[in-house]
């Protein structure tokens, strides 16, 4: 009887540190991130197109589902754009586009080991400040006093998927944000309509993060 008596007590006390091991590992928690943006336009109306670098950095909340899953809302304020050189009917010549926008994901996140997980799921954002400048000389088109902010549209939305690795209170990943809103707005100028820029985001981050 005695040794039931410690046989069940060990059991019992395993069973509570499980428990609050298990619980610990499902908690939520909040954190801060950020890192370094290399962004792109993709368009089919354009014939080079270069990276720009930039940042990201921003606040993020784990929210459990399961042990190892969870859903990941995140707020952010990130860089975006390109280098865009442009030659059709109606412009020639080579404009940097700089957008900066306050970016929301809510991703899906799944612990596929106790380290690496995975992310996936949609993100929208808002344009807050952008800075067009003409990079070409003898371009028919002056980018820098044709377009302004006034001319992009404001909302942008699109999926994200990345990959990270977590230990304990650190992470780090890398993640690409596949826009499928068109940066410009459409205009219409004696009659013919036009997108400058026709194009959307395009972004691969690289981010280190600090869970509370």
């Amino acid at each position: 009887m005695k040794n039931l008596k410690k046989v069940l007590a060990v059991v019992l006390m395993t069973l509570g540190t499980t428990t609050a091991i298990k619980a610990q590992e499902t908690r939520a928690s909040l954190g801060i991130k950020g890192g370094l943006n290399m962004s792109n336009l993709y368009t089919k109306d354009v014939d080079d197109e270069n990276v720009l670098a930039g940042f990201n950095i921003g606040l993020f909340a784990q929210l459990p589902i399961t042990a190892s899953l969870s859903l990941q809302p995140e707020v952010s304020y990130t860089t975006k754009g390109a280098e865009l050189q442009y030659d059709n009917a109606f412009a020639q010549g080579t404009g940097k586009f700089r957008l900066n926008y306050i970016e929301v994901p809510v991703l899906l996140k799944a612990n596929l080991t106790k380290n690496f997980n995975v992310q996936f799921g949609p993100y929208a954002a808002f344009l807050v400040d952008s800075k067009i400048t003409n990079e070409s000389a003898d371009g028919s088109y002056n980018f820098e006093d044709n377009i302004d902010k006034d001319d992009l549209n404001t909302f942008d939305f699109g999926v994200a998927a990345g990959v990270g690795f977590d230990f304990d209170t650190f992470g780090i990943g890398a993640r690409y944000n596949y826009g499928l809103s068109t940066v410009g707005k459409e205009r219409t100028v004696l009659g013919q309509t036009y997108t400058i820029p026709d194009s959307k985001n395009s972004v691969l981050s690289l981010y280190a993060a600090i869970k509370f």
